[in-house]
């Protein structure tokens, strides 16, 4: 089908005669036969169509990029099935220099020291995703770190596992999601002050702004493990509340702030939980929470009984 570019000149005789073909996607002139282009860009719409009727899909824009791919989704995919475009199977010739092409092919992705690297990264990435339930958002931006880390060759000499561990866990700190640096250590079996030797490094190397952890979030977690009923976790929410408000959680863990709040709640609502299963529970000592119940006890506004 061919249709009449309207608004344009034809560049060699100057007549208003170019034509466009859209099958082919070539501007030519009707006159002279001077063709402009040989290709012209689509101004379709770019949304996918589910429609199980008859009919070209209209789709071209592909899978979605993604940092958490070591090429980003952006390289040769080579169809492991031995089938020509009709179905039918490939003829031995033909098999042997496909399995030869998808040899190569695999080969030039990640035929660079820094590429098999960002490639074992991310594996570890993907397998710590699911140990400690990592989003899509934590994930994105722990491969964003790990990745300027390699480019400023901050990698080189040391294990790529706490690397890894050292993006995730800041990650966790940019996005606000309430992960400890031990539970970074046990999903990814790296020794606690080798992740936070790493993450010093990538806190000053890639001049990282973190937000101030909010203990508040932390109260969830820790009495889901419990199985602590809603006006306990309502009232701690409660006493953090205060507590920031009266700067005595400055300079605090906030896992022992969650944890000693949830413990004065069960205190004045009656709750049977020690200070030992709050402990186990936030990951800190006993110590920590008397340490901690003292500050609270300081306060004008606290009362145990309701």
């Amino acid at each position: 089908m061919v249709t009449l570019t309207k608004d344009s000149n034809c560049l060699r005789c100057g007549k208003n005669s170019l034509l466009t073909d859209n099958v082919t996607g070539e501007q030519f002139c009707s006159k002279c036969g001077y063709v402009v282009s040989e290709k012209v860009n689509e101004s379709g719409p770019e949304w996918r169509s589910f429609q199980t009727e008859s009919g070209a899909n209209p789709a071209r824009t592909g899978a979605p990029s993604s940092l958490l791919m070591h090429d980003m989704g952006l390289s040769t995919v080579i169809n492991p099935i031995n089938k020509d475009a009709t179905g039918k199977p490939l003829s031995s010739s033909m098999k042997s220099t496909i399995e030869r092409l998808r040899t190569w092919d695999s080969r030039s992705q990640s035929h660079e020291s820094e590429d098999r690297n960002l490639r074992q990264a991310l594996n570890e990435l993907t397998r710590m995703k699911d140990k400690i339930a990592l989003s899509s958002n934590v994930l994105e931006k722990a491969s964003y770190l790990y990745r300027k880390a390699l480019e400023k060759k901050l990698v080189r000499g040391r294990s790529i596992s706490a690397m890894i561990a050292a993006s995730v866990y800041a990650a966790c700190r940019d996005t606000e999601t309430p992960r400890t640096l031990n539970d970074v250590a046990v999903a990814a079996n790296v020794k606690r002050k080798d992740i936070a030797r790493c993450y010093r490094l990538l806190h000053y190397e890639l001049q990282l702004k973190m937000p101030v952890v909010n203990s508040i979030q932390c109260i969830s977690r820790i009495s889901s493990k419990l199985k602590l009923s809603e006006k306990i976790k309502r009232h701690a929410i409660k006493v953090l509340q205060e507590a920031q408000d009266n700067k005595e959680s400055a300079g605090k863990d906030p896992m022992g702030l969650a944890a000693t709040a949830l413990y004065i709640a069960c205190l004045k609502y009656g709750g049977a939980v020690t200070q030992r299963d709050l402990a186990e529970a936030a990951g800190v000592t006993e110590v920590t929470i008397r340490n901690r119940f003292k500050g609270f006890k300081k306060q004008p506004s606290f009362k145990l009984k309701s």
